[in-house]
Protein backbone atom coordinates (compact mmCIF):
# COMPACT_ATOMS: atom_id res chain seq x y z
CA UNK A 1 0.00 0.00 0.00
CA UNK A 2 1.65 3.37 -1.08
CA UNK A 3 0.94 6.71 -0.20
CA UNK A 4 2.18 10.18 -0.24
CA UNK A 5 2.32 12.98 1.73
CA UNK A 6 0.64 14.67 -1.32
CA UNK A 7 -2.86 12.52 -0.89
CA UNK A 8 -2.58 13.42 2.75
CA UNK A 9 -2.67 17.06 2.27
CA UNK A 10 -5.21 17.16 -1.40
CA UNK A 11 -7.64 15.01 1.34
CA UNK A 12 -7.49 16.61 4.49
CA UNK A 13 -5.35 19.87 3.96
CA UNK A 14 -7.56 22.03 6.32
CA UNK A 15 -7.02 19.32 9.16
CA UNK A 16 -3.94 19.71 11.76
CA UNK A 17 -1.47 17.47 11.60
CA UNK A 18 -2.45 14.96 14.29
CA UNK A 19 -6.31 15.12 13.13
CA UNK A 20 -4.99 14.28 9.35
CA UNK A 21 -2.91 11.27 10.41
CA UNK A 22 -5.52 9.96 12.93
CA UNK A 23 -8.18 10.15 9.94
CA UNK A 24 -5.96 8.84 7.18
CA UNK A 25 -4.90 5.49 9.39
CA UNK A 26 -8.50 4.90 10.49
CA UNK A 27 -9.90 5.49 7.15
CA UNK A 28 -7.14 3.01 5.80
CA UNK A 29 -8.41 0.48 8.44
CA UNK A 30 -11.96 0.60 8.28
CA UNK A 31 -11.69 0.69 4.12
CA UNK A 32 -9.78 -2.55 4.11
CA UNK A 33 -7.00 -1.20 2.67
CA UNK A 34 -4.88 -1.88 5.96
CA UNK A 35 -6.13 -5.73 6.47
CA UNK A 36 -6.38 -7.77 10.04
CA UNK A 37 -2.74 -8.64 11.14
CA UNK A 38 -0.89 -6.01 9.42
CA UNK A 39 2.04 -4.93 11.10
CA UNK A 40 2.01 -1.08 11.77
CA UNK A 41 5.65 0.78 12.97
CA UNK A 42 5.59 4.61 14.02
CA UNK A 43 8.91 5.04 11.62
CA UNK A 44 7.37 3.14 8.43
CA UNK A 45 4.52 5.90 8.28
CA UNK A 46 5.92 8.94 9.78
CA UNK A 47 8.27 8.38 7.14
CA UNK A 48 5.71 7.72 4.15
CA UNK A 49 3.26 10.55 5.41
CA UNK A 50 6.02 13.42 5.86
CA UNK A 51 5.66 13.73 9.50
CA UNK A 52 7.23 13.73 12.86
CA UNK A 53 6.51 10.28 14.70
CA UNK A 54 4.67 12.35 17.63
CA UNK A 55 0.93 12.24 15.67
CA UNK A 56 1.70 8.59 14.76
CA UNK A 57 2.16 7.95 18.28
CA UNK A 58 -0.88 9.73 19.03
CA UNK A 59 -2.62 8.42 16.58
CA UNK A 60 -1.95 4.58 17.36
CA UNK A 61 -2.80 5.20 21.55
CA UNK A 62 -5.93 6.75 19.25
CA UNK A 63 -6.85 3.74 17.28
CA UNK A 64 -5.58 1.59 20.07
CA UNK A 65 -8.42 2.93 22.62
CA UNK A 66 -10.91 2.19 20.00
CA UNK A 67 -10.45 -1.20 19.53
CA UNK A 68 -9.00 -0.95 15.39
CA UNK A 69 -5.10 -1.89 16.32
CA UNK A 70 -3.44 -3.90 18.93
CA UNK A 71 0.00 -3.62 20.48
CA UNK A 72 2.68 -6.30 19.22
CA UNK A 73 4.49 -8.13 21.83
CA UNK A 74 8.31 -7.03 20.43
CA UNK A 75 7.36 -3.56 19.20
CA UNK A 76 4.88 -1.39 17.06
CA UNK A 77 1.20 -2.57 16.73
CA UNK A 78 -1.03 -4.24 14.30
CA UNK A 79 -4.29 -4.00 12.73
CA UNK A 80 -7.27 -5.65 15.09
CA UNK A 81 -9.58 -8.68 13.55
CA UNK A 82 -13.08 -7.57 14.76
CA UNK A 83 -14.20 -11.04 17.09
CA UNK A 84 -17.71 -12.60 16.45
CA UNK A 85 -19.71 -10.98 18.99
CA UNK A 86 -18.32 -7.48 17.68
CA UNK A 87 -19.70 -8.42 14.04
CA UNK A 88 -22.94 -9.63 15.44
CA UNK A 89 -23.37 -6.79 17.27
CA UNK A 90 -22.37 -4.08 14.57
CA UNK A 91 -24.95 -5.78 11.85
CA UNK A 92 -27.19 -5.96 14.74
CA UNK A 93 -26.82 -1.69 15.47
CA UNK A 94 -26.76 -1.47 11.32
CA UNK A 95 -30.49 -3.56 11.56
CA UNK A 96 -32.14 -1.28 13.58
CA UNK A 97 -31.01 2.19 12.21
CA UNK A 98 -31.40 1.16 8.60
CA UNK A 99 -34.61 -0.24 9.17
CA UNK A 100 -35.90 2.46 10.71
CA UNK A 101 -34.77 4.39 8.36
CA UNK A 102 -36.77 2.77 5.58
CA UNK A 103 -39.44 2.99 8.35
CA UNK A 104 -39.18 6.45 7.85
CA UNK A 105 -38.39 6.76 3.90
CA UNK A 106 -41.38 4.56 3.48
CA UNK A 107 -44.01 7.91 2.53
CA UNK A 108 -41.24 10.53 1.86
CA UNK A 109 -39.13 8.68 -1.13
CA UNK A 110 -39.43 10.35 -4.54
CA UNK A 111 -39.95 9.00 -8.02
CA UNK A 112 -36.42 10.06 -9.09
CA UNK A 113 -34.16 8.52 -6.54
CA UNK A 114 -36.57 5.38 -6.51
CA UNK A 115 -35.21 5.19 -10.06
CA UNK A 116 -32.32 5.78 -9.55
CA UNK A 117 -32.06 2.84 -6.86
CA UNK A 118 -33.39 0.53 -9.32
CA UNK A 119 -30.35 1.59 -11.72
CA UNK A 120 -28.02 0.91 -9.18
CA UNK A 121 -29.51 -2.71 -8.78
CA UNK A 122 -29.13 -3.15 -12.78
CA UNK A 123 -25.39 -1.98 -12.61
CA UNK A 124 -24.82 -4.77 -9.42
CA UNK A 125 -26.53 -7.67 -11.75
CA UNK A 126 -24.56 -6.57 -15.01
CA UNK A 127 -21.50 -6.74 -12.85
CA UNK A 128 -22.04 -9.86 -11.09
CA UNK A 129 -22.72 -11.62 -14.58
CA UNK A 130 -19.25 -10.25 -15.22
CA UNK A 131 -17.99 -11.53 -11.96
CA UNK A 132 -16.47 -8.35 -10.98
CA UNK A 133 -17.04 -8.28 -7.66
CA UNK A 134 -15.41 -5.10 -6.89
CA UNK A 135 -18.35 -3.26 -9.16
CA UNK A 136 -21.19 -5.24 -7.49
CA UNK A 137 -19.82 -4.16 -4.05
CA UNK A 138 -19.82 -0.35 -5.53
CA UNK A 139 -23.46 -0.24 -7.10
CA UNK A 140 -24.51 -2.19 -4.08
CA UNK A 141 -23.20 0.70 -1.44
CA UNK A 142 -23.84 3.47 -3.77
CA UNK A 143 -27.97 1.96 -3.00
CA UNK A 144 -27.52 1.84 0.95
CA UNK A 145 -26.09 5.16 0.14
CA UNK A 146 -28.59 7.01 -1.76
CA UNK A 147 -30.86 5.51 0.67
CA UNK A 148 -28.95 7.01 3.56
CA UNK A 149 -28.90 10.61 2.07
CA UNK A 150 -32.49 10.94 2.15
CA UNK A 151 -32.29 11.36 5.73
CA UNK A 152 -28.97 13.54 5.88
CA UNK A 153 -32.42 16.12 6.80
CA UNK A 154 -32.33 13.88 10.62
CA UNK A 155 -28.90 15.14 11.71
CA UNK A 156 -28.37 12.78 15.18
CA UNK A 157 -30.00 9.72 12.55
CA UNK A 158 -27.54 10.17 9.49
CA UNK A 159 -24.58 11.09 11.84
CA UNK A 160 -25.28 7.53 13.41
CA UNK A 161 -25.42 5.86 10.72
CA UNK A 162 -22.49 7.40 9.14
CA UNK A 163 -20.25 6.70 11.68
CA UNK A 164 -21.69 2.58 11.59
CA UNK A 165 -21.58 1.96 8.14
CA UNK A 166 -17.86 3.36 8.24
CA UNK A 167 -17.31 0.38 10.39
CA UNK A 168 -19.72 -1.94 8.45
CA UNK A 169 -17.82 -1.55 4.73
CA UNK A 170 -14.51 -2.98 6.78
CA UNK A 171 -16.82 -6.37 6.10
CA UNK A 172 -18.61 -5.70 3.16
CA UNK A 173 -16.04 -7.09 1.21
CA UNK A 174 -15.53 -10.47 2.68
CA UNK A 175 -19.43 -10.70 2.55
CA UNK A 176 -19.38 -10.11 -1.09
CA UNK A 177 -16.78 -12.69 -1.79
CA UNK A 178 -18.99 -15.65 -0.03
CA UNK A 179 -20.62 -17.87 -3.14
CA UNK A 180 -24.18 -16.06 -3.32
CA UNK A 181 -23.17 -13.42 -1.28
CA UNK A 182 -23.20 -10.80 -4.31
CA UNK A 183 -26.27 -12.46 -5.44
CA UNK A 184 -28.42 -12.17 -1.68
CA UNK A 185 -27.71 -8.73 -1.66
CA UNK A 186 -28.85 -8.07 -5.11
CA UNK A 187 -32.30 -9.71 -4.73
CA UNK A 188 -32.25 -8.23 -0.94
CA UNK A 189 -32.34 -4.76 -2.90
CA UNK A 190 -35.10 -5.66 -5.16
CA UNK A 191 -37.09 -7.02 -1.97
CA UNK A 192 -36.38 -3.36 -0.26
CA UNK A 193 -37.86 -1.78 -3.50
CA UNK A 194 -40.90 -4.23 -3.79
CA UNK A 195 -41.53 -2.56 0.20
CA UNK A 196 -41.01 0.55 -1.18
CA UNK A 197 -42.92 0.75 -3.91
CA UNK A 198 -46.21 -0.61 -1.67
CA UNK A 199 -45.64 2.45 0.35
CA UNK A 200 -45.91 0.20 4.23
CA UNK A 201 -43.71 1.49 6.70
CA UNK A 202 -44.16 -1.79 8.70
CA UNK A 203 -42.91 -4.30 5.44
CA UNK A 204 -40.36 -1.53 4.94
CA UNK A 205 -38.65 -2.14 7.91
CA UNK A 206 -39.30 -5.95 8.47
CA UNK A 207 -37.30 -6.13 4.77
CA UNK A 208 -34.65 -4.33 5.31
CA UNK A 209 -33.93 -6.39 8.54
CA UNK A 210 -34.28 -9.61 7.09
CA UNK A 211 -31.62 -7.92 4.39
CA UNK A 212 -29.12 -6.94 7.19
CA UNK A 213 -29.79 -10.87 8.68
CA UNK A 214 -28.50 -12.31 5.79
CA UNK A 215 -25.34 -10.03 5.48
CA UNK A 216 -24.41 -11.07 8.70
CA UNK A 217 -25.01 -14.07 8.37
CA UNK A 218 -22.87 -14.25 4.73
CA UNK A 219 -19.80 -12.20 6.72
CA UNK A 220 -19.66 -14.75 9.58
CA UNK A 221 -19.63 -17.66 7.10
CA UNK A 222 -16.84 -15.92 4.96
CA UNK A 223 -15.12 -14.84 8.14
CA UNK A 224 -16.00 -17.74 10.45
CA UNK A 225 -16.90 -20.36 8.25
CA UNK A 226 -20.06 -20.81 10.33
CA UNK A 227 -23.63 -18.33 11.01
Amino acid sequence: MKHSPIEIEKKMVRLPVRERVYEYLKSAILSGHLRPGEKLTEEHWAKTLGVSRTPVRETFHKLEAEGLIKPRKKRGFIVARDSREEIEELFELRSILEGYTLRVLSQTLSKETFKKLYEFIEKAEEALKRKRIEEVFKWNTRFHDTIHEQVSHKTRLYRLIVNMRKYVLRHRKDTLRYPDGGRRSIEGHKKIMMALSLRDPDLCERVMREHIQEAKEDALLSLFGET
